[in-house]
């Protein structure tokens, strides 16, 4: 998979050493050539250009990207960068970092956002997911709001503990995608059977997640 990255800060940085050792054909652009050096990224493309302009991005040969990572610390910019790529050169999947909270709602596909990732909401979900038994948390949001990650940890009193994952009456526009059993990850079959402390990801539809939290509560 063919993937741009807007940003060589830390963030971007990351990203496109964890991406390059999964096997992808990554390109980082940033117009500050220190943050850029060639030496400094073993088998990842460099690009020394301003992302916000055209014809860095016809540079990056951005048509053929499958992905675009807006990834700087500049809310604006990742917008600019996400808009570019989405309604210029059709780039498929757009990503975009947002760094300010009172930012996030300009982040949807009006921009060209596909996803949007938030660092503080992020966090937020994290540290309630760490500590929350019986409630559901929302992680991520995919797909500008149309479906969220959810999760929720199983406790003693939960309705659906000893049941198989068949005899499940979930909500429309939900799916239970796995399973977290101690340092297991379980890919959920008809006949699983779930357990007090199950961690319990679904994918679901926003307006469906009262029910969801409704089907997996307390008896």
């Amino acid at each position: 998979m063919r993937v741009a990255i807007a940003g060589a800060g830390k963030v971007g940085r990351s990203i496109a050493r964890e991406l390059t050792q999964n096997g992808h054909d990554v390109l980082l652009i940033d117009k500050d050539a220190a943050n850029v050096r060639p030496d400094a990224f073993e088998g990842t493309r460099v690009l020394v250009a301003d992302a916000c302009e055209a014809a860095a991005l016809e540079q990056a040969d951005l048509a053929h990207c499958q992905v675009m990572i807006a990834a700087t610390g500049d809310d604006k910019v990742n917008l600019v960068v996400s808009l570019l790529a989405k309604t210029e050169y059709g780039v498929p999947r757009v990503v975009a970092r947002v760094n300010h909270p009172k930012n996030e709602w300009m982040f949807d596909e009006s921009w060209g956002v596909d996803v949007a990732v938030s660092t503080p909401r992020m966090l937020s979900a994290l540290v309630e997911e760490a500590v929350t038994v019986g409630d559901l948390v929302r992680l991520l949001t995919f797909r500008s709001g149309q479906a969220e990650l959810v999760e929720m940890t199983l406790g003693p009193n939960s309705a659906v503990v000893g049941k198989r994952v068949d005899e499940l009456t979930l909500p429309s526009d939900t799916a239970l995608v796995a399973i977290l059993r101690g340092p297991s990850v379980i890919t959920p079959s008809a006949d699983h059977r779930l357990e007090i402390d199950d961690e319990l990801l679904f994918v679901a539809a926003p307006d469906q997640e009262n029910k969801l939290e409704a089907v997996l509560g307390s008896n």
